[in-house]
Order: C-alpha cells, then sequence, then structure tokens
C-alpha cells in the first residue's frame, strides 16, 4: 500500500518551487496563490533569502504551496491508499486528497501562519530537540518543570522537540541532559509551537476551519493528534484545531501506517527530512521523493 507524507515547517529552501512554475498548470496555481495572499510569495519563493521564507507568515504557505502543486503535478501516478502530514503538511494532504480545495487549504494555512504569528508575540517562547532519550523519560522531566514545557513533536525513536516557556524549556533541558540525552539543541524558531502557548492561534483558527467546507478525503488521512485514520469531515476539522496546541506524534503515526499496511512512503514537497524520519521507525520500508 502506498503512503503519501506531506513535510512541515523547516524543509523550506530558497529558490523552492521555481522547476513546478515552468508547468502552465502548475504556474497558473502559483499566480492563484499570490492573488489569494494578496502579495507575490513567488518572488520570495524563487529569489527571496533564506531569512526572507524564515518568517512563519511566508515559510507556511510556500511550503504548502510547494507541496500540493507538486502532488498536482503527479496526475494519475498520484494514486495514495493513505495520506499523512508532519504538522503543517497536514493541510497539504488534505487538499491533494480532495478533502479542502486548493484555495481553501491556502487560505487556512495563511490564517494559521498568522495566528501563530501573534501568539508567539504575547509571550516569548522557544523549542528544544532531545536527541537520544526515550518519550517516557523526557515526558516525565516535562511534568517536573513547574514553567510551561510539553512534548510537541515524536519525531522518531530518539528525537522529541519539546516546546514551552524559555524558562521552562531551558530547565528541562539541564534535566534531561543530566538524565543522559545526547542533546538538548535549542531550536531557532519563533515560538513555542504545539504547546498550551498556542492557545490564542487555536481559537482563531477555530473559527476560520469551522466556516470551511471539508469533504471526506479520497483515502484516510492519519493525522497528528491521535496517529489514526480518518475520514469523517467533522472529526478531520477537530483534530486540526487541537493540532495547535497538541502534540504532532509522527512516530506514531508511522507506525500506525505500517501496521495498517504501508509499503513505500513516498514524501510530497521540499526536501526529504520525513524519509530519514520514517527510516528510523522501519530502515526496511521503501522511501520516496516525488518528483514533477
Amino acid at each position: 500500500m502506498k503512503a503519501y507524507i506531506f513535510p512541515g515547517q523547516g524543509s523550506q529552501f530558497p529558490g523552492m518551487g521555481k522547476d513546478l512554475y515552468e508547468d502552465p498548470k502548475s504556474k497558473e496555481l502559483f499566480e492563484k496563490a499570490n492573488e489569494v495572499l494578496g502579495f507575490r510569495i513567488t518572488d520570495i519563493m524563487f529569489d527571496g533569502t533564506e531569512e526572507e521564507l524564515k518568517q512563519t507568515n511566508v515559510t507556511q504557505p510556500a511550503i504548502f504551496l510547494h507541496s500540493v502543486i507538486l502532488a498536482r503535478s503527479l496526475g494519475g501516478y498520484f494514486e495514495p491508499d493513505m495520506v499523512a502530514g508532519h504538522s503543517l503538511g497536514e493541510f497539504s494532504a488534505l487538499v491533494a486528497a480532495g478533502a479542502l480545495t486548493f484555495e481553501d487549504g491556502l487560505r487556512l494555512v495563511s490564517a494559521r501562519a498568522n495566528a501563530m504569528q501573534r501568539a508567539c508575540e504575547i509571550q516569548p517562547s522557544t523549542m528544544a530537540a532531545i536527541l537520544g532519550l526515550d518519550d517516557y523519560t523526557v515526558e516525565e522531566v516535562c511534568q517536573m518543570v513547574s514553567e510551561i514545557v510539553v512534548p510537541a513533536n515524536y519525531n522518531c525513536p530518539g528525537q522529541l522537540v519539546i516546546s514551552g516557556s524559555i524558562e521552562g524549556v531551558d530547565k528541562a533541558c539541564i534535566l534531561l541532559t543530566e538524565r543522559g540525552a545526547k542533546r538538548a539543541l535549542k531550536l531557532n524558531v519563533s515560538g513555542a509551537f504545539h504547546s498550551p502557548l498556542m492557545e490564542a492561534a487555536r481559537v482563531e483558527l477555530e473559527n476560520a476551519i469551522h466556516a470551511t467546507e471539508v469533504k471526506p478525503p479520497i483515502c484516510p488521512i492519519y493525522q497528528n493528534i491521535d496517529a489514526k485514520p480518518h475520514t469523517d469531515p467533522e472529526i478531520i476539522k477537530q483534530n486540526l484545531i487541537a493540532q495547535l496546541t497538541g502534540p504532532v506524534r509522527w512516530t506514531q503515526t508511522v507506525k500506525r501506517m505500517l501496521e495498517d499496511g504501508a509499503t513505500s512512503f513516498t514524501e510530497v514537497g521540499p526536501g526529504n527530512v520525513l524519509q530519514g524520519l520514517v527510516k528510523k521507525v522501519d530502515r526496511s520500508v521503501e522511501t520516496i521523493s516525488a518528483k514533477a
């Protein structure tokens, strides 16, 4: 069975999508995106600097566009039995699987990015990657810290990202290093994604999601919040809303997809980060980069 997976924030790079723009149908979608967003995101994607691409209100729509337009360019070769996306990638997966229209997906991603940016400005916060420890130990230490700090991204065995206030993350990093973490690496991000500090963004996005039509996808989508397959539009909506303040259970998602019969994972979007994470869950499984 074929699984198609869609990357999240951090997979962007200068020049992304420029090759896709040469195709007339893809060009039409890029220009539609410029119109919907109200600025020429293609100028930043194709010719902008790494720093310009790092702005959340640019990064998230840019990755979404690259992923969705690449999926569209595959035509009849895009035949998923199941899909999943890492954080932001969940929106790309839903558009590719027909649950959201291109325009609605882009509007939601833009609203999400702007809401997250505003939430980051309310309170200084951060994230850190914890390498070389089991999930239980990381969860236990986060609960010991009095300030806000929670597990945010279960990326693969031995790699769990924590998220919270600067003080909470700093304290947790010290304790986790003492517990034997190989590294506790602070990330260059603008805030505490997938933590309670994104509550303002969750409330803001909730209204936008409820106002958007979601149709049953052409195949099950395995969602971040519970790592389970879903096709019911109302459940999909609720899980999208919960995702902003809840963890990305990527390790659990990949394991569940494998249990349900996935034999290959095709990454659709910029980079190959997700292929590496899948391989750390199961080294024997086939991983592929989608090519236009």
